[in-house]
């Protein structure tokens, strides 16, 4: 940005629910700002956002891109979000550099969704200024006054109208400003053209006027007082009443178009610019020292200390790791040292560069409230702050999204899975929600997700990015052991083959916890008969016995040991006997101590259309499901339950098939619970199976 004018910053993120339509706003936007020479298309694999070879092939936004353009004077950055469950969590943490959203809400598409409110709470959390515009207008069984009553019921927002749709469905064309009070339709050129506000909509006109005159000016004393003493407000008082609701959370205007058919982009720049804040009226940005802890308010201003916060990392197998972040307060040319106040080490910036969808644009400064990225920084992680180092700050971290579901990935080549595993360390840097791990008893490469998808979509990246096919092997269920009741057990190692010995002798004694305590180890030897320096190999011997089970191989949990009597040998007893017996006295008393398999419960919550409720819940509970609760959302009903985690690991396909479609679901680990006796044998008749064929 040329000028380093603060006040002209607009960093506006598009949100919403899956499919709503986000990108094609996006794309019209883009247009309108001339930063794009044609109007951009998901269907047509021409969108400057959608960009990934993956988004492509399945319509769809994945992560969240950005594009800027200008208008009126005025930067505007543009955030395209992705707004399906398994992908929601990278545009929620993005949402921390916009300031000001687009909430996007079909006119045709049905009730909003989970994800919508998820996106409305997160928005509320951060205090996010609100315009919300109800697209696909022209599309069949539009109805722009139904989208409008669930902006209010579902979201609880206080939802103005600053527009109204001229037609519906194949007669729409166009927009009514309640502002200006003139009529913006669809030109032969492509470009909205102004005229008179249509005859037949001038009554209407004028009462949705007088409403959005009412909701502004209640926003301010001074204004209402002037609108009751001279009935009406000027354009510019309006404005100035609107800007200021939307800028206290106070008010939500709506407006209305069609991003394929590039209706009412326009005037909803018009609106962005005039009505969304600056970051510079943004409250101080919050924080603490990284060694003191002392609170710290940084004013968003340019002539502040420089601080920037990473709220985005993007890998790139040529380019190297992309960082991307805002500043927050401060100035940043190419070529600055910086402090990363999270891991205290100190980088240097290279050449900085303004994203552009999959390009990008070298710029020699950054000024407050500008988004930027820059390449090859050496430790650097979404949610870091980079600072000043002699005026430090740190800046609260990510919001953290819990795995719902994990897969075993296996390369398809013998010899890649150095090369898989360092890929997806480079995809979970780029992708917080990922988990890779390496499991120590299977040694598998372990990928946890949000969703069945979200797995998918991190293979088919893994192959593209870093050249490694790899295959899904059906998902692992974390599986654990526990004891019912209490029991006492001798541990004895005696060993001698000429030489030194081997000799421990270990009585423990084991008990049940509650669920969720975890491992408790007492020592309640007296009297020196094993002497002080072999407790602590007891203990190590019971960690590595419980690492693997009794009954079926799987970790055991909540367990309290103790160890209250022994024996020793002057000569023969050692920490590795005692290891040894520690795990064979803690082994014995499992098997006297009633063992039993625990199975992972999810907590789950199901949106679905009504007439497909019951349906659902007999699905839920033919999975061994436990219905909680049904709370209706507008069309819709959120079902709560409980269910295991073996039974919902490919639930989306199933749901999708329920539904047509019109389904979705989150879920988090809820606890363990014991698994039914007849389930139990097949789980450990198939771990002795394994093992066999391991042998």
């Amino acid at each position: 940005m040329a000028s380093g004018d603060v006040t002209q910053i607009r960093n506006v993120g598009i949100v919403g629910q899956g499919g709503a339509g986000k990108t094609s706003i996006a794309e019209a936007l883009l247009f309108c700002t001339g930063a794009t020479n044609r109007l951009g298309s998901v269907d047509d694999e021409t969108s400057n956002f959608d960009v990934e070879p993956e988004e492509q092939r399945r319509k769809l936004s994945l992560t969240t891109a950005l594009h800027h353009g200008a208008w009126k004077r005025c930067d505007i950055t543009i955030l395209d979000t992705p707004g399906y469950a398994n992908f929601l969590a990278d545009g929620l943490n993005c949402l921390r550099a916009c300031t000001g959203l687009v909430f996007v809400a079909e006119a045709a598409g049905g009730s909003l969704k989970v994800e919508a409110e998820r996106i409305w709470a997160r928005a509320d959390e951060l205090g996010l200024p609100r315009l919300a515009f109800v697209t696909k207008m022209d599309r069949e069984r539009a109805d722009f006054d139904a989208a409008v009553a669930d902006l209010k019921s579902t979201l609880g927002a206080n939802a103005v109208l600053v527009q109204l749709p001229i037609g519906s469905a194949d007669t729409f064309r166009g927009v009514v400003d309640l502002v200006k009070m003139r009529a913006f339709v669809a030109g032969d050129d492509g470009k909205m053209q102004e005229e008179d506000v249509p005859a037949d909509m001038r009554d209407a006109a004028e009462g949705a006027r007088e409403a959005m005159v009412e909701s502004a000016a209640e926003t301010d004393d001074e204004l209402l007082e002037k609108y009751l003493d001279e009935g009406s407000l000027s354009d510019d008082d309006l404005v100035k009443a609107l800007h200021a609701g939307v800028k206290e959370g106070a008010l939500v205007p709506v407006l209305c178009g069609s991003g394929t058919a590039n209706i009412g982009a326009p005037p909803l720049l018009d609106a962005i610019v005039d009505l969304i804040p600056s970051p510079a009226e943004r409250p101080a940005a919050r924080g603490q020292h990284p060694s003191s802890g002392e609170d710290i308010e940084r004013a968003v201003a340019a002539s502040e200390p420089l601080s920037a916060y990473v709220f985005k990392t993007i890998a790139d197998p040529f380019a190297g790791k992309l960082t991307v972040f805002q500043v927050l307060s401060g100035e940043v040319s190419g070529d600055t040292a910086v402090l990363n106040a999270n891991k205290d080490s100190k980088e240097r910036l290279g050449h900085l560069l303004r994203l552009e969808g999959k390009k990008q644009q070298q710029v020699d400064k950054l000024t407050t409230g500008e988004i930027g990225a820059v390449a090859k920084l050496k430790d650097v992680d979404a949610g870091d702050t980079l600072c000043d180092e002699k005026d430090a700050i740190l800046y609260p971290g990510p919001m953290r999204v819990s795995s719902a579901i994990s897969f075993a990935i296996e390369p398809k080549a013998k010899g890649d899975e150095d090369k898989a595993t360092q890929g997806l360390i480079k995809l979970a840097d780029e992708d917080p929600t990922l988990k890779i791990e390496r499991d120590a008893q299977s040694k598998q490469i372990i990928v946890s997700g949000v969703g069945q998808l979200h797995i998918e979509v991190t293979a088919e990246r893994l192959h593209r990015k870093f050249g490694v096919e790899v295959e899904l092997k059906d998902p692992k269920v974390p599986y654990k052991e526990t004891i019912k009741k209490s029991a006492k057990a001798q541990g004895r190692l005696k060993k001698q083959s000429g030489g030194r010995g081997q000799f421990g002798d270990t009585w423990i004694e084991i008990q049940p916890l509650p669920r969720g305590s975890g491992f408790e180890f007492v020592n309640k030897i007296v009297g020196g008969v094993i002497p002080r320096q072999y407790i602590p190999a007891v203990e190590k011997g019971i960690h590595e016995a419980m690492a693997n089970g009794v009954i079926a191989g799987y970790e055991m949990i909540d367990v309290k040991a103790t160890l209250y009597d022994g024996s020793h040998h002057n000569v023969d007893s050692s920490e590795m006997a005692f290891k040894i017996a520690g795990s064979m006295g803690f082994k014995n008393a499992v098997t006297e101590a009633r063992p039993v398999l625990l199975e992972p419960v999810m907590t789950m919550e199901v949106a679905v259309p009504d007439e497909c409720m019951g349906d659902v819940i007999g699905d839920l509970n033919s999975r061994r499901g436990k219905v909680l609760g049904v709370d209706p959302k507008s069309g819709a009903q959120v079902i709560r339950a409980q269910v295991p985690m073996s039974e919902v690991l490919r639930y989306s396909p199933d749901l999708r098939s329920i539904t047509s479609g019109r389904g979705s679901f989150s879920m988090e680990l809820s606890g363990y619970e014991e698994v039914p006796p007849h389930l139990a044998e097949k789980i450990i008749a198939a771990s002795d199976a394994s093992k066999g064929e391991e042998g």
